[in-house]
C-alpha cells in the first residue's frame, strides 16, 4: 500500500531520479515544494522551463549558456591565446571561482570511455580542433579529472594537437587520482594549475 497519493508520490519519484537525490531527501524536498506559497512553485517550474528552453552551448567554448557566446568567451580582456580543456560546465566553474585563470576554456561534455562505448567523436573534440584552426592559441592547458578516462583523453588530445606545434600542459597532480574537479577545493586546484607540466 503506498503511504502518499499519486501525485505525491509522482514528485517524489521525479526528484529522486535527480543524480545525488535519494528517497529520503526527495521526500524532504517534494514536502517542502508542498508548502511553498503557489508563486514560489511556479517560479520555481518557470525557471526549470526557461532553463531547458533556452539554455544551448556557447558556440566557442560549448559550455552551457543561454547567449551565443558565454560570458568568459565574450570577455575582450581574456588571454584567448590560451584554452583550458575540461570535462563539464561544473569544472569550469570550479577554475573560476579560484580566480586567476585568465584564458579561455573548452568544455568537452564527458571523457573518451571504451568501456562505457564513448569515443573522440561522442564528446567536443571537433569542435577543439575548429578553434585551434581558426584561433591564434600558444597553449591548450589539458585539465581532465585524474581518473582514467581523463588520463586517456588527456593523452589522446596531446597526441592530437602537438603536430600543429601548439605547446600543450597538463594540470599537475594534487588532484587526487579518481576525484572529480568541481569537488576539489580551490587552492588545491590552483596549485595544480600553477603546476601543470608540458605534454
Amino acid at each position: 500500500m503506498d503511504l502518499y497519493s499519486g501525485d505525491i508520490n509522482l514528485l517524489i519519484d521525479e526528484l529522486s531520479a535527480l543524480p545525488g537525490i535519494g528517497g529520503k531527501s526527495a521526500q524532504r524536498m517534494a514536502f517542502h515544494i508542498l508548502n511553498l506559497p503557489h508563486d514560489r512553485v511556479k517560479r520555481l517550474s518557470d525557471a526549470i522551463i526557461r532553463a531547458k528552453e533556452n539554455v544551448k552551448y556557447c558556440s566557442e567554448c560549448c559550455t552551457l549558456t543561454d547567449a551565443d557566446i558565454c560570458p568568459v568567451c565574450a570577455d575582450a580582456k581574456r588571454d584567448h591565446s590560451q584554452i583550458m580543456v575540461v570535462e563539464s560546465t561544473q569544472d569550469m566553474a570550479a577554475y573560476e571561482k579560484v580566480g586567476r585563470y585568465e584564458g579561455v576554456y573548452h568544455v568537452l561534455h564527458g571523457t573518451i570511455s571504451p568501456m562505457n562505448g564513448i569515443g573522440p567523436g561522442d564528446i567536443r573534440l571537433k569542435e577543439l580542433i575548429k578553434r585551434l584552426e581558426d584561433e591564434d592559441v600558444e597553449e591548450v592547458i589539458i585539465a581532465t579529472n585524474s581518473s582514467l578516462e581523463g588520463e586517456t583523453t588527456a593523452m589522446y588530445i596531446s597526441k592530437l594537437i602537438k603536430p600543429a606545434g601548439i605547446k600543450v600542459t597538463r594540470i599537475a597532480s594534487g588532484v587526487p587520482v579518481g576525484g572529480d574537479l568541481e569537488n576539489i577545493d580551490e587552492v588545491t586546484l590552483l596549485r595544480a594549475f600553477e603546476g601543470r607540466t608540458e605534454l
